[in-house]
């Protein structure tokens, strides 16, 4: 088979002494010869054939379009993308498209998509139906992402790039799986905005963890007692009030966000012998009532809230040094007083109701943590400012069904 060459046009007088324009060369191996009566007729036709030749060689193909150069390359890039794709037609995968894509109606840099979701958020907590803690855990968590992407909106994130985000410093699995949560809730405002067409956190790893948490963390009577004797040469005894009412009611005690941090001091009733935790104090949004039992009606006594407030100027630095004094974890007040009120008045039922927590919960983490003896020692903690000859104060111990 002969090579292709170009085509050429030159005179030529026929057998009948005509004058025409011969075109010649080679076709796929092929000679080609054609005469024309006009020139431009025959480099019309070499034009013609000239393409023909380059199709052969290169699969290239002509055809009438009304697409522009640059549409007919994006086309030809598409169909090299798809490669060994489904045989789909290109349609097929353009109808797909144009059915599911959402083009964002606005490039929100990620700066004030931030801004406009914690407004949302802190009005949440103005309402109760967020506490401080989560709120302070979303701010924190949206700041840090700032940081890192200072620049470029919201929809510019993807899976890959968040992932390394989640999994900065020395984490734990939980840690990780919190992040993901409140990046999570932040992209799916970000979608029912249209800032985003998708929520990239979808895609990200959720780590299941194995729960295996059993007894609750407790201190001994002893101790207990060591910390309150503490506590009342401590600033005057300032902190009296939070440790007693932690300590011997149960509250929950972050200094903070935690319902002793709400707590009112109208709330507290030495009359009637009962804390009343309101639903917007409850950390369960449940309202219960908490029996003042008689060592902690003598410490409210002694140090009445009204000159004590429960929680006193400068609480914070003054709990972080005792708490360190003494190695107290978050919690370790309330998980005492429910196991040795447990262990005093084997009320499953009724420490549930005290606590605010469920009977299973106080089955579970509670029961039998305690010994009897050691409960009776606990709720005989007085302070060491009383009269030694004077009374202790008469409280119910026990709602009068539960004591009888």
């Amino acid at each position: 088979m002969k090579s292709v060459s170009a085509f050429t046009v030159t005179t030529f007088t026929n057998p009948s002494g005509e004058i025409v324009f011969r075109v010649s060369g080679y076709l796929c191996g092929q000679r080609v010869r054609k005469n024309f009566a006009t020139r431009a007729e025959a480099e019309a036709e070499k034009q013609v054939l000239n393409v023909k030749a380059l199709q052969g060689d290169t699969d290239v193909r002509t055809a009438v379009t009304r697409l522009t150069d640059e549409q007919l390359h994006e086309a030809e890039a598409a169909f090299r993308r798809l490669g060994e794709k489904p045989k789909l037609s290109l349609l097929a995968y353009l109808d797909f498209a144009m059915a599911n894509y959402k083009a964002p109606d606005q490039l929100k840099s990620l700066s004030e998509a931030v801004a406009e979701y914690l407004v949302t958020k802190r009005e949440a907590h103005t309402r109760t139906l967020l506490s401080g803690r989560q709120l302070r855990s979303i701010e924190n968590e949206l700041e840090v992402l700032t940081k890192k992407f200072p620049k470029g909106p919201v929809s510019q994130f993807t899976p890959a790039m968040l992932v390394p985000h989640l999994e900065r410093g020395k984490h734990s699995l939980k840690t990780y799986n919190n992040r993901r949560g409140i990046l999570s809730t932040f992209f799916k405002f970000a979608f029912q905005k249209d800032w985003v067409v998708t929520n990239p956190i979808e895609k990200t790893p959720h780590h299941r963890i194995n729960h295996r948490r059993g007894s609750a963390v407790t201190i001994t009577a002893e101790k207990a007692a060591k910390l309150m004797e503490f506590v009342e040469t401590y600033e005057g005894g300032e902190m009296v009030p939070y440790f007693a009412i932690c300590l011997f009611a149960g509250v929950r005690p972050c200094i903070r966000f935690g319902e002793i941090a709400k707590v009112q001091r109208e709330s507290v009733n030495l009359e009637t012998g009962a804390i009343h935790i309101e639903p917007e104090v409850s950390k369960v949004r449940m309202k219960r009532l908490v029996t003042i039992q008689p060592n902690l009606a003598a410490w409210l006594t002694t140090y009445q809230i009204q000159k004590f407030p429960i929680i006193p100027p400068n609480a914070v630095n003054m709990h972080r040094r005792i708490c360190k004094k003494f190695g107290l974890s978050h919690d370790v007040l309330r998980h005492t007083f429910i196991s040795m009120f447990v262990a005093k008045f084997r009320s499953m039922g009724e420490a549930a109701l005290q606590a605010g927590n469920s009977e299973a919960i106080i089955r579970k983490h509670y029961l039998d943590l305690k010994s009897a003896a050691e409960a009776e020692q606990f709720f005989s903690i007085l302070p060491k400012r009383r009269a030694a000859n004077e009374p202790m104060p008469a409280t119910m111990a026990l709602p009068v069904d539960v004591a009888a």
